[in-house]
């Protein structure tokens, strides 16, 4: 803090000596509130970019800049929200000893969850008055950013960079925590904040186990009893979390396939930082009055109590909101079920584009290709590791879950005349018509036949850009759509391709995404969560939604680190 002074430089020596006093007196209260600061959490953004000139040691430091624990204040802070942090202990277990040292360190509420749960969705997270952190017993990496929590399928692919890093301990350590959110807050949850208690998010802890199981075997092959013995463990909690994509809210009707489901109601309240979102939803839908949906509701901007009581109903509860108070333009509000599709949408990660409707605001009406890949690989990896431990019936079940699920898939999702997947709109029972870049997930999952690859290698020029895969062929003017490409759905593209065999087409992708994550970080040393693929630029022209391009960037950075391995052990490294 810096204290400045304007007065006369003529003062005779009479009058400056009074001024001494003042600036004592105003560096002693300076000191002293610097002091009280130093126990007050930070607001500003925790750290999210190391300061590094090459790309390589970037990365490296990146994993000790986005690492986060219960022994460091920055994990507390929620850029996403205003109010003051809290760290939320489940009801049944003792108080860890280093969240009493937090608690004196960074001076936040450190209080317990009402009760114990038992599901997803069983505490309504409204019910809690302050929104906070929720407690994880290991260090874990954060995306950057606003995304200050430990995310679900993030993590998978920070994972893949740590493991590339040798970094096992820390690849476990967040496997483990995926556990701990099994056993204490109803399943792994989409992050680590109590906002999150009602949604989960793309289901890859089957292929977290297996990855660090098999780093673990390789980096301590003498050990093959103590990591069999944490497969035993690890293989139960793959069940629980497997089985919450059988619920029935998570049932895409009688296709015998999953959908994405949000247990929750109304707006989401991390859309506090970005308060013009649902705003701009309804614009462009005010706008596009020849796009029919039925995603707006009509009442005043200022409602009496009555009409609020009936918003809450039809839309959502302006009482409770403060996110859906301001949710409204020109005696226009968004549909409960926009609001509902719309948290399915952000169980999915593709939040939003046009996949499902504007601004996907019917995800939960539609069986996703990724999803379902997703869940036929799990139960394959299910079935390896009962056969691991000796459960050879039981992975004869896994495997005909695995088999059933692939039926459903080939009769709802595949296309053959388009030689692509779909995904599936089941209450009006009808194949989408969107190319969407998780129509490669099947490779990744080994979900193909010998026609259904050559139909989708045909079919990547309509991703292919000169800066990597774009999400979509259509620009809808939102995030997840054309020109972007992201690391997470690109890597699993590129690494099922790699898969099938097609060593060539996934050497050219990686080459020209990872041309367009260095050729950005040479020009401003960051690396980001999405990148213009058309342009080959991190640059943004987001009309509608989120519009910014948040640093870190976990995924990024381990999509790199593996496009780099797969270029290096297939040819000359770029």
């Amino acid at each position: 803090m810096k204290l400045e002074a304007n007065f006369n430089p003529y003062v005779g020596s009479r009058k400056i000596q009074p001024l001494k006093r003042i600036f004592r007196s105003l560096a002693f209260f300076a000191l002293c509130h610097l002091a009280a600061l130093a126990q007050q959490p930070s607001t500003a953004n925790p750290p999210s970019a190391p300061a590094a000139t090459n790309i390589d040691q970037y990365i490296h430091q990146a994993w000790g800049t986005l690492s986060r624990s219960m022994t460091d204040c920055h994990s507390l802070i929620d850029p996403k929200l205003t109010a003051a942090p809290v760290l939320y202990l489940p009801q049944e277990i003792a108080e860890p000893p280093e969240v009493a040292a937090l608690q004196s360190q960074c001076n936040v509420s450190i209080e317990r969850l009402p009760r114990r749960i038992t599901h997803i969705g069983d505490i309504d997270p409204r019910s809690i008055q302050t929104p906070g952190l929720l407690y994880l017993p290991n260090k874990y990496i954060v995306p950057g950013g606003r995304f200050n929590e430990m995310y679900g399928w993030d993590s998978y692919f920070i994972l893949l960079g740590l493991l590339k890093d040798g970094h096992i301990d820390m690849a476990r350590g967040m496997v483990e925590n995926f556990f701990f959110e099994i056993a204490h807050y109803g399943s792994i949850l989409n992050a680590n904040r109590t906002y999150y208690l009602t949604r989960s998010q793309p289901p890859f802890l089957s292929s977290m186990i297996r990855d660090v199981y098999e780093a673990q075997l390789s980096a301590k092959p003498n050990e093959q009893k103590q990591t069999d013995a944490w497969l035993a463990n690890a293989y139960g909690y793959a069940v629980q979390d497997h089985n919450l994509w059988l619920n029935d809210f998570h049932r895409a009707g009688d296709t015998g396939l999953a959908r994405y489901f949000d247990l929750g109601e109304g707006p989401v309240p991390e859309q506090e930082d970005d308060s013009t979102y649902y705003p701009d939803v309804i614009r462009w839908l005010l706008a596009h009055p020849d796009v029919h949906t039925d995603y707006l509701v009509e009442a005043p901007d200022q409602p009496d109590a009555a009409e609020q009581a009936k918003l809450a109903k039809l839309s959502c509860d302006p009482r409770i909101s403060k996110v859906c108070a301001h949710a409204h333009v020109d005696g226009h509000w968004l549909s409960e079920g926009f609001y509902r599709g719309d948290r399915a949408m952000r169980e999915s990660g593709y939040d939003p584009s046009f996949r499902f409707g504007p601004f996907s605001g019917s995800t939960h009406h539609n069986a996703p290709i990724c999803l379902n890949s997703l869940l036929y690989k799990y139960e394959r990896d299910l079935a390896w590791m009962a056969t691991k431990l000796g459960k050879s019936s039981v992975a004869k079940q896994w495997n005909a879950q695995a088999d059933a699920r692939k039926a459903a898939i080939n009769k709802y999702l595949w296309n053959a005349a388009e030689g692509m997947y779909f995904d599936y709109d089941y209450m009006q029972h009808k194949q989408s018509t969107y190319r969407y870049l998780t129509t490669f997930y099947p490779f990744w999952a080994g979900l193909t036949d010998e026609q259904q690859t050559i139909g989708l290698e045909k079919s990547l020029h309509w991703f292919e850009q000169p800066g990597g895969l774009a999400m979509s062929t259509y620009d809808s003017g939102t995030q997840w759509d054309l020109p972007y490409g992201w690391a997470p759905p690109s890597w699993i593209a590129i690494a099922g391709l790699q898969k099938v065999g097609d060593v060539k087409d996934a050497r050219r992708v990686s080459e020209k995404f990872s041309h367009t994550i260095a050729t950005n970080f040479d020009r401003d040393h960051t690396i980001r969560e999405k990148y213009d693929v058309v342009h080959g630029s991190s640059e943004l022209n987001v009309a509608t939604g989120y519009k910014t391009n948040v640093v870190g960037f976990g995924w990024t950075n381990a999509a790199y680190l593996k496009m780099q391995q797969l270029l290096a052990e297939t040819g000359s490294k770029q």
